[in-house]
């Protein structure tokens, strides 16, 4: 069954990668459709996040956050599929980092960096854009696939451009194993945790709001400078980062201060376009 999977799986790599990208979006706006209009996929989810975010929308502004959100997830969607078969120069085209020389000073002192983001417009994307446009070697966590054949062509397909995947049931080990080499740890860190207790808890859009202690416990654990990663989309299927250093000394601040100048900078990347995110996260699950 898991080799038929894998199988129907490549297939559908090869056919997407193949499309022009013109042709993918309007497969995108077809599963769209599908997923908005008839599925119904997380629908009250969307809707009773955003209504407890953002209380004084009207019904037109909360209508049109909620298609864009739909727009950005099928989006998102066909672009991680695609990201198998492209090119570097479409790479660097579409997920253009603006000011990477910021992270060359700490290249030059033999410094390590953790570079933190949100599932905000494109971060598939950034796996690849790293290893290309910046000097250091790149490490990307990510949630291993169930399917082993699939998980494995995966990280073949990440690794193209020099980026390592290493799974988050690891994370410690793999900051260990690149110790002695000059590493951005790539980290999105706004999915709700597993459990509260071990939480950083924070005011976030306006609610207190659980957050994965793993960033900021190893920055301060190696005293690695953290980086935040702004992705906007410029236009569709074209991505501008914007690097910004979120912590130059983690060793001198309190314990939750990271996690809080991460979340207060993804709060302001989420309302300068409140679609790009992804809503259809549950992400006030959990409760103090």
């Amino acid at each position: 069954m898991k080799l038929l999977l894998t199988a129907v799986f490549l297939f559908f790599v090869l056919l997407i990668g193949l499309l022009p990208f013109f042709v993918l979006y309007l497969f995108s706006d077809f599963s769209r459709i599908i997923l908005y209009h008839i599925a119904g996929y997380r629908k009250t989810v969307i809707r009773q996040n955003l209504i407890k975010t953002f209380p004084n929308l009207n019904q037109d502004e909360l209508n049109k956050i909620i298609g864009s959100t739909y727009k950005n997830l099928t989006d998102i969607l066909v672009e991680g599929i695609k990201s198998f078969t492209m090119s570097r120069k479409q790479i660097r085209k579409r997920h253009q980092i603006l000011n990477p020389e910021i992270l060359d000073p700490y290249f030059e002192q033999g410094k390590s960096i953790i570079a933190v983001t949100g599932h905000y417009a494109n971060w598939e994307w950034g796996s690849l854009s790293a290893g290309l446009q910046t000097k250091y070697k790149v490490v990307a966590f990510y949630k291993p696939l169930s399917n082993k054949w699939i998980d494995k062509f995966l990280r073949w397909s990440r690794s193209r451009f020099g980026t390592s995947l290493a799974s988050i049931y690891e994370t410690s080990k793999t900051f260990e194993k690149y110790q002695a080499t000059k590493t951005i740890f790539v980290m999105a860190a706004d999915q709700s945790p597993a459990k509260a207790e071990k939480a950083f808890w924070v005011n976030f859009l306006g609610r207190d709001t659980a957050f994965l202690h793993g960033p900021e416990k190893h920055a301060h654990s190696n005293d690695y400078p953290m980086f935040y990663v702004d992705i906007q989309r410029i236009k569709r299927g074209f991505y501008q980062l914007k690097l910004s250093c979120l912590v130059e000394n983690p060793l001198i601040l309190n314990e939750g201060e990271i996690t809080e100048k991460f979340a207060k900078r993804l709060e302001t990347s989420i309302k300068n376009d409140p679609g790009n995110w992804l809503w259809s996260h549950r992400r006030w699950k959990l409760s103090r």
